[in-house]
């Protein structure tokens, strides 16, 4: 199985999008037609929702290709002491 790491800009990215970032799919339109035929699944489960907000911590797989969804490193500085 192919696995693929992401880290998405923000604190989410929707299903579609995530596909298309990836290069699972070509067009975010092409992913929403994968979404749609029930061919995704979220953390183990059917996903059917386009927009559904994939967020740190979640695993999406597509045939034999899986999507970890990583946190982005925390960009804060800690304050001096």
């Amino acid at each position: 199985m192919q696995e693929i790491q992401f880290m998405p800009h923000g604190d989410f990215i929707e299903l579609h999008r995530l596909l298309k970032a990836t290069g699972v799919s070509d067009s975010g339109g092409a992913g929403k037609a994968l979404v749609a035929s029930g061919a995704v699944a979220v953390d183990g489960r059917p996903e059917l929702r386009k927009s559904a907000k994939i967020r740190a911590g979640q695993c999406v797989t597509l045939g034999d290709v899986r999507i970890r969804v990583l946190a982005r490193p925390s960009t804060s500085v800690p304050p001096p002491e």
